[in-house]
Protein backbone atom coordinates (compact mmCIF):
# COMPACT_ATOMS: atom_id res chain seq x y z
CA UNK A 1 0.00 0.00 0.00
CA UNK A 2 1.43 3.31 -0.84
CA UNK A 3 2.06 5.34 2.24
CA UNK A 4 -0.03 8.93 3.03
CA UNK A 5 2.42 10.97 3.67
CA UNK A 6 4.79 13.79 2.32
CA UNK A 7 8.13 14.92 3.36
CA UNK A 8 8.08 18.98 4.70
CA UNK A 9 11.76 20.46 3.47
CA UNK A 10 13.35 22.29 6.30
CA UNK A 11 16.44 24.67 5.39
CA UNK A 12 17.32 24.81 8.64
CA UNK A 13 17.97 20.33 8.67
CA UNK A 14 20.10 18.22 7.48
CA UNK A 15 17.97 15.95 5.03
CA UNK A 16 18.23 12.89 7.35
CA UNK A 17 16.68 14.82 10.02
CA UNK A 18 14.21 15.84 7.75
CA UNK A 19 13.64 12.20 6.99
CA UNK A 20 13.85 11.16 10.24
CA UNK A 21 10.64 13.41 11.45
CA UNK A 22 8.90 12.60 8.57
CA UNK A 23 8.90 8.72 9.07
CA UNK A 24 8.44 9.38 12.97
CA UNK A 25 5.33 11.18 12.58
CA UNK A 26 3.88 8.92 10.37
CA UNK A 27 4.57 6.74 12.92
CA UNK A 28 3.51 7.93 15.40
CA UNK A 29 -0.16 8.99 13.63
CA UNK A 30 -0.43 5.82 12.78
CA UNK A 31 0.35 6.56 8.96
CA UNK A 32 2.57 3.50 9.13
CA UNK A 33 0.70 0.42 11.04
CA UNK A 34 2.39 -1.46 13.51
CA UNK A 35 4.11 -4.75 11.25
CA UNK A 36 4.27 -2.69 8.24
CA UNK A 37 7.29 -3.12 6.56
CA UNK A 38 9.80 0.03 5.86
CA UNK A 39 11.20 -0.44 2.12
CA UNK A 40 13.83 1.60 1.53
CA UNK A 41 13.50 2.10 -2.44
CA UNK A 42 9.90 2.28 -1.86
CA UNK A 43 9.82 5.31 1.00
CA UNK A 44 12.92 7.18 -1.27
CA UNK A 45 11.06 7.31 -4.13
CA UNK A 46 7.65 8.58 -2.26
CA UNK A 47 9.70 11.23 -0.09
CA UNK A 48 12.14 11.74 -3.52
CA UNK A 49 15.40 11.20 -1.58
CA UNK A 50 18.43 8.59 -1.89
CA UNK A 51 18.31 5.59 0.44
CA UNK A 52 21.05 6.66 2.33
CA UNK A 53 18.76 9.10 4.33
CA UNK A 54 16.08 6.32 4.36
CA UNK A 55 18.83 4.13 6.08
CA UNK A 56 19.90 6.55 8.76
CA UNK A 57 16.31 7.54 9.56
CA UNK A 58 15.30 3.72 9.83
CA UNK A 59 18.41 3.22 12.17
CA UNK A 60 17.51 5.99 14.30
CA UNK A 61 13.78 4.80 14.81
CA UNK A 62 15.02 1.21 15.75
CA UNK A 63 17.04 3.04 18.51
CA UNK A 64 13.87 4.68 19.67
CA UNK A 65 11.89 1.58 19.46
CA UNK A 66 9.64 2.58 16.78
CA UNK A 67 11.32 -0.23 14.18
CA UNK A 68 12.42 -3.52 14.16
CA UNK A 69 15.25 -4.65 12.55
CA UNK A 70 13.99 -8.25 11.25
CA UNK A 71 16.60 -10.83 10.00
CA UNK A 72 16.16 -12.04 6.60
CA UNK A 73 13.42 -9.53 5.77
CA UNK A 74 14.16 -5.74 6.95
CA UNK A 75 12.83 -3.33 8.91
CA UNK A 76 9.55 -3.10 9.97
CA UNK A 77 7.29 -0.53 12.17
CA UNK A 78 7.45 -2.25 15.91
CA UNK A 79 3.91 -2.98 17.25
CA UNK A 80 3.36 -1.61 20.58
CA UNK A 81 2.91 -4.52 23.32
CA UNK A 82 2.14 -4.08 27.13
CA UNK A 83 5.28 -6.27 28.00
CA UNK A 84 7.52 -3.45 26.08
CA UNK A 85 5.32 -0.52 27.81
CA UNK A 86 6.29 -1.97 31.15
CA UNK A 87 9.64 -2.53 30.58
CA UNK A 88 10.35 0.85 28.94
CA UNK A 89 8.05 2.68 31.94
CA UNK A 90 9.85 0.55 35.16
CA UNK A 91 13.11 2.13 33.80
CA UNK A 92 11.62 5.59 33.69
CA UNK A 93 9.98 5.29 37.20
CA UNK A 94 13.23 4.07 38.82
CA UNK A 95 15.38 6.82 37.63
CA UNK A 96 12.54 10.07 37.64
CA UNK A 97 12.23 8.74 41.33
CA UNK A 98 15.56 9.63 41.83
CA UNK A 99 15.47 12.78 40.05
CA UNK A 100 12.60 14.19 41.75
CA UNK A 101 14.11 13.31 45.08
CA UNK A 102 17.75 15.12 43.73
CA UNK A 103 15.50 17.88 42.54
CA UNK A 104 13.77 18.34 45.86
CA UNK A 105 17.57 18.58 47.45
CA UNK A 106 18.53 21.09 45.12
CA UNK A 107 16.51 23.04 43.21
CA UNK A 108 16.29 26.83 43.29
CA UNK A 109 13.73 29.40 43.37
CA UNK A 110 14.19 29.94 39.57
CA UNK A 111 13.91 26.43 38.71
CA UNK A 112 10.69 26.14 40.47
CA UNK A 113 9.23 29.45 38.39
CA UNK A 114 10.47 27.51 35.47
CA UNK A 115 8.36 24.54 36.27
CA UNK A 116 5.59 27.16 37.37
CA UNK A 117 5.69 27.98 33.37
CA UNK A 118 5.94 24.59 31.72
CA UNK A 119 3.41 23.82 33.49
CA UNK A 120 1.54 26.54 32.44
CA UNK A 121 2.51 25.76 28.84
CA UNK A 122 1.76 22.17 28.76
CA UNK A 123 -1.78 23.17 29.64
CA UNK A 124 -2.08 25.67 26.52
CA UNK A 125 -0.83 22.91 24.66
CA UNK A 126 -3.76 20.69 25.63
CA UNK A 127 -7.04 22.16 23.18
CA UNK A 128 -4.43 21.76 20.42
CA UNK A 129 -4.88 18.54 18.16
CA UNK A 130 -0.79 18.61 17.83
CA UNK A 131 -0.08 15.64 19.74
CA UNK A 132 3.53 16.52 19.16
CA UNK A 133 3.28 19.88 20.60
CA UNK A 134 1.44 18.38 23.77
CA UNK A 135 4.29 15.67 23.74
CA UNK A 136 7.06 18.21 24.00
CA UNK A 137 5.54 20.60 26.79
CA UNK A 138 5.15 17.49 28.99
CA UNK A 139 8.93 16.49 28.33
CA UNK A 140 9.97 20.40 28.76
CA UNK A 141 8.35 20.55 32.26
CA UNK A 142 10.02 17.17 32.85
CA UNK A 143 13.43 18.28 31.54
CA UNK A 144 13.08 21.36 34.14
CA UNK A 145 13.34 18.51 37.23
CA UNK A 146 15.96 16.22 35.34
CA UNK A 147 17.92 19.68 34.95
CA UNK A 148 17.52 20.58 38.79
CA UNK A 149 19.30 17.51 39.88
CA UNK A 150 22.76 19.09 38.83
CA UNK A 151 23.61 15.32 38.14
CA UNK A 152 25.12 14.75 34.43
CA UNK A 153 24.98 10.71 34.38
CA UNK A 154 21.58 10.99 35.77
CA UNK A 155 20.12 13.43 33.22
CA UNK A 156 21.98 11.30 30.46
CA UNK A 157 20.08 8.34 31.11
CA UNK A 158 16.75 9.89 31.16
CA UNK A 159 17.49 11.95 27.91
CA UNK A 160 18.45 8.73 26.40
CA UNK A 161 15.61 6.75 27.82
CA UNK A 162 13.11 9.59 26.43
CA UNK A 163 13.51 8.07 22.93
CA UNK A 164 12.30 5.00 24.01
CA UNK A 165 9.28 6.61 26.19
CA UNK A 166 8.07 9.05 23.52
CA UNK A 167 5.63 6.41 21.68
CA UNK A 168 4.53 5.56 24.77
CA UNK A 169 3.86 9.49 25.81
CA UNK A 170 2.27 10.29 22.97
CA UNK A 171 -0.25 7.01 23.23
CA UNK A 172 -0.99 8.13 26.88
CA UNK A 173 -1.54 11.78 25.26
CA UNK A 174 -4.03 10.87 23.24
CA UNK A 175 -6.69 10.25 25.78
CA UNK A 176 -8.03 13.52 26.48
CA UNK A 177 -9.83 12.13 29.47
CA UNK A 178 -6.60 11.84 31.17
CA UNK A 179 -6.09 15.93 31.14
CA UNK A 180 -7.36 16.69 34.30
CA UNK A 181 -5.53 14.37 36.37
CA UNK A 182 -2.31 15.13 34.60
CA UNK A 183 -2.86 18.82 35.17
CA UNK A 184 -3.47 17.87 38.77
CA UNK A 185 -0.40 15.99 39.08
CA UNK A 186 2.13 18.37 37.69
CA UNK A 187 0.85 21.16 40.38
CA UNK A 188 1.19 18.52 42.74
CA UNK A 189 4.90 17.72 42.25
CA UNK A 190 5.43 21.48 42.04
CA UNK A 191 4.23 21.63 45.54
CA UNK A 192 6.09 19.28 47.17
CA UNK A 193 9.39 20.55 45.43
CA UNK A 194 8.99 23.94 46.17
CA UNK A 195 8.31 22.77 50.08
CA UNK A 196 10.93 20.15 49.78
CA UNK A 197 8.83 16.97 50.33
CA UNK A 198 10.90 14.39 48.92
CA UNK A 199 8.60 11.61 50.19
CA UNK A 200 5.42 13.12 48.71
CA UNK A 201 7.08 13.83 45.51
CA UNK A 202 8.40 10.69 45.17
CA UNK A 203 5.05 8.74 45.46
CA UNK A 204 3.77 11.28 43.32
CA UNK A 205 6.28 10.68 40.61
CA UNK A 206 5.38 7.09 41.31
CA UNK A 207 1.63 7.25 40.30
CA UNK A 208 1.95 9.78 37.73
CA UNK A 209 3.51 7.04 35.73
CA UNK A 210 1.78 4.12 36.97
CA UNK A 211 -1.23 6.45 35.94
CA UNK A 212 0.17 6.42 32.51
CA UNK A 213 1.15 2.34 32.48
CA UNK A 214 -2.41 1.60 32.79
CA UNK A 215 -3.95 4.25 30.20
CA UNK A 216 -1.65 2.76 27.92
CA UNK A 217 -2.06 -0.99 28.64
CA UNK A 218 -5.93 0.18 28.26
CA UNK A 219 -4.98 1.09 24.95
CA UNK A 220 -3.21 -1.89 24.10
CA UNK A 221 -5.58 -4.35 25.24
CA UNK A 222 -8.84 -2.64 23.23
CA UNK A 223 -6.82 -3.01 19.71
Amino acid sequence: MEPKFDVTMNEYLPLRDVVFNTLRQAILRGELKPGERLMEIQLANKLGVSRTPIREAIRKLELEGLVLMIPRKGAEVAEITEKNLRDVLEVRAALEELAVQLACDRIDKEGIENLKRAAENFKSTLDSDDITKIAEADVAFHDIIYLATDNQRLIQLLNNLREQMYRYRVEYLKQKDCYPQLLAEHQQIIHALENGEKDVATKLTNQHIKNQVSAVSGVIRNK
